[in-house]
């Protein structure tokens, strides 16, 4: 068993790269975070893109977005070996741009499904 940052077996259930994750359940300063990681490897934010919900795991849906090979964060940091050949059969978006304009669309007027999941968070945080 190692200590390094590890990612989820699939990617959490309010995960912004997950295309059945509704829109506007996070905060825009959020989903702004999403496209850097598009860019070249040298534009890239050099920190791991970590769960939302799962504390000291990185974000399975940034892994399996983004091709890890060219991840800045990941040359960078000691990670778990798991993270370079991530999948799982949960769909993602093709891009942190396609993840950020979709979780952008509805941020300022939620629908019931992104609202239930919000509240969901809101109680998990306050009780964790």
């Amino acid at each position: 068993m190692t200590d390094l940052p590890r990612p989820p077996k699939r990617p959490c259930g309010s995960c912004p790269y997950r295309r059945d994750v509704p829109s506007g359940i996070w905060h825009p300063e959020e989903y702004a975070k999403l496209p850097p990681y598009d860019g070249e490897t040298w534009e890239q934010p050099p920190g791991l893109f970590m769960c939302h919900q799962r504390d000291g795991c990185i974000c399975g849906g940034w892994l399996q977005t983004h091709d890890t090979a060219h991840l800045l964060a990941l040359r960078l940091h000691r990670v778990d070996d798991s993270a370079f050949n991530y999948t799982s059969n949960v769909p993602t978006f093709p891009s942190g741009a396609a993840a950020a304009a979709h979780g952008l669309a509805n941020v300022v007027t939620p629908d019931t499904d992104a609202l239930r999941l919000i509240a969901g968070l809101q109680k998990k945080r306050r009780v964790g």
